[in-house]
């Protein structure tokens, strides 16, 4: 599965967990994601656990900071009448005060599409490689994925590092904590991830990157200024509540993003190592994601919701693994 597939389903979920607020639906696209990332789990990949614990922390601290300081809806059944405080030094802030069901339920909803954002960016980073997706970038924008994908691979490397250090004290009887095996063990791990450094930027020389392969093109400019001008604009047309211009203004700001790139790729002859390949799954993965955000865009959360489950089908693998027996 190409690793584009992934993350514009899951930029398509994330665009509409921030425009709706229903928890039937938040709760579906958390059942979703979570499926998601179960199935489709690469090997290798981080532990979608940790995905699970931050999302189900943003939901706590959103209730938490409901009943501290948020805004107490009259209406509902009253659960715990708690004392409150009008501090001088904040008007119009009101601290503790009775917890309502309708409160509890907002505030919980509010989180719930927080934690939905992350649980679909979890389950496109545990299903896909985020440095396969950056490779797969068009040529335009070569360096800057190879940037990104260096800065993606700094910290496994540094966890390597520390590991090996850490290991080295252990064998030669020394401690592996406290203040002085931190800064015992932080020159090794600086001068292996200046090793790796220079090892990697003198194989990216021999391989000639860095370097342009043919001119410029003049239009390349004026095109991605017109692309962030009309993002721009679409951005706070959507921040104000009127999709009206704000869907024009992001199709016209990624119709010439696309302009640009292809006329900033001409020239750019790039070749790839086993080249992720793009078919009929990954076309209907994409276009729900698409379809999914721009349907919440347009405030349609139940025909976008539909969309988003719809698109799951086609990311989960043709054939699930089969369990191991011991």
């Amino acid at each position: 599965m190409h690793p584009a597939a992934w993350w514009v389903w899951a930029a398509g979920v994330v665009v509409l967990a921030g425009r709706i607020h229903a928890p039937q639906a938040l709760a579906a696209l958390a059942v979703a994601a979570c499926v998601l990332a179960t199935a489709g789990r690469r090997q290798g990949a981080p532990s979608f656990a940790g995905y699970v614990a931050l999302a189900l922390g943003i939901v706590a601290v959103r209730v938490v900071f409901h009943v501290l300081v948020g805004i107490k809806t009259p209406t509902g059944r009253v659960l715990v009448d708690l004392p409150s405080w009008h501090p001088a030094w904040a008007p119009g802030v009101q601290l503790l005060g009775p917890v309502t069901t309708t409160g509890l339920g907002t505030a919980a909803a509010q989180g719930l599409a927080l934690a939905v954002m992350v649980l679909a960016v979890g389950a496109a980073a545990t299903a896909s490689s985020p440095a396969r997706l950056l490779r797969s970038l068009p040529a335009a924008l070569h360096h800057l994925a190879t940037a990104a994908v260096i800065a993606v691979g700094v910290a496994p490397s540094l966890v390597a590092a520390v590991a090996a250090a850490r290991r080295a004290r252990r064998l030669r009887g020394l401690t592996t904590r406290g203040p002085r095996a931190i800064a015992h063990a932080a020159v090794p791990v600086l001068a292996d991830a200046l090793d790796r450094a220079l090892d990697l930027a003198a194989s990216m020389e021999v391989r000639g990157y860095a370097r342009r392969s043919g001119p410029g093109d003049r239009r390349v400019g004026p095109a991605l200024a017109g692309a962030v001008l009309a993002a721009a604009v679409g951005t706070y047309g959507l921040l104000a509540g009127a999709p009206a211009y704000a869907v024009p203004a992001l199709s016209l700001g990624a119709a010439l993003a696309v302009a640009g790139a292809s006329l900033a790729a001409r020239g750019q002859a790039r070749t790839r190592y086993r080249e992720d390949p793009w078919g009929y799954r990954e076309w209907c993965a994409a276009g729900a994601g698409a379809m999914t955000g721009v349907a919440g865009v347009a405030g349609l959360p139940l025909l976008a919701t539909a969309i988003a489950l719809l698109g799951l089908l086609a990311l989960l693998p043709a054939r699930l693994p089969a369990e191991v027996s011991v």
